[in-house]
């Protein structure tokens, strides 16, 4: 939940201080309030903590401390969608959960679409169901994290790095030119 919208370089220090802080739901659900706001600052999105102490709250009375897996049990989680739920899945646990975040709809749009109007409806349910096609059924959190690292250094929103993308073979916006960015908008 730090990562959404918020830059890896912000994020390691105040997860390194959060998990020393609440080392486990049972820890933050019996946290103060104040103190789970005052150690999320600065990240901004101020309710993403509230969201977690009440997560943990029910993690710890409802499921004796322990997160589900399931898909549908973490979606019934305030504050956690179907990418949260997916990346929990796939990051946590290991299972086969397809991701897409920004970056990797960013990726998936490029490679194997090309163009069309990113923001529409139809095509964030597309890029879902190609990112589930493409997931392999081993290594699931090694592709994922490939996948979204890929977005974040190489197939970059600005100057994409397209010469020394492996995915350039098949991407339907390679090679770039002027044409890519009225493309890929």
């Amino acid at each position: 939940m730090m990562l959404q919208q918020t830059q890896v370089d912000r994020v390691i220090p105040k997860y390194e201080e959060w998990v020393r802080k609440f080392p486990t739901f049972r820890a933050l659900a019996k946290a103060r309030p104040a103190d789970v706001n005052r150690t999320w600052r600065p990240l901004g999105y101020n309710a993403r903590p509230r969201r977690l102490h009440a997560i943990a709250r029910e993690v710890v009375d409802r499921y004796d401390g322990a997160l589900p897996s399931d898909e549908v049990t973490l979606r019934s989680f305030a504050g956690i969608g179907a990418y949260t739920a997916a990346a929990v899945q796939s990051f946590a646990f290991g299972l086969r959960a397809p991701i897409v975040d920004t970056n990797v709809a960013r990726v998936l749009f490029r490679v194997f679409i090309g163009q069309s109007d990113r923001s529409s409806t139809t095509l964030q349910k597309h890029l879902w169901k190609v990112s589930a096609a493409v997931l392999p059924r081993r290594h699931v959190f090694d592709f994922n994290q490939a996948l979204m690292d890929l977005g974040a250094l190489v197939c970059v929103a600005r100057k994409p790095q397209c010469s020394v993308c492996p995915m350039s073979a098949i991407c339907q916006t390679y090679p770039p030119g002027p044409e890519l960015k009225t493309r890929t908008q």
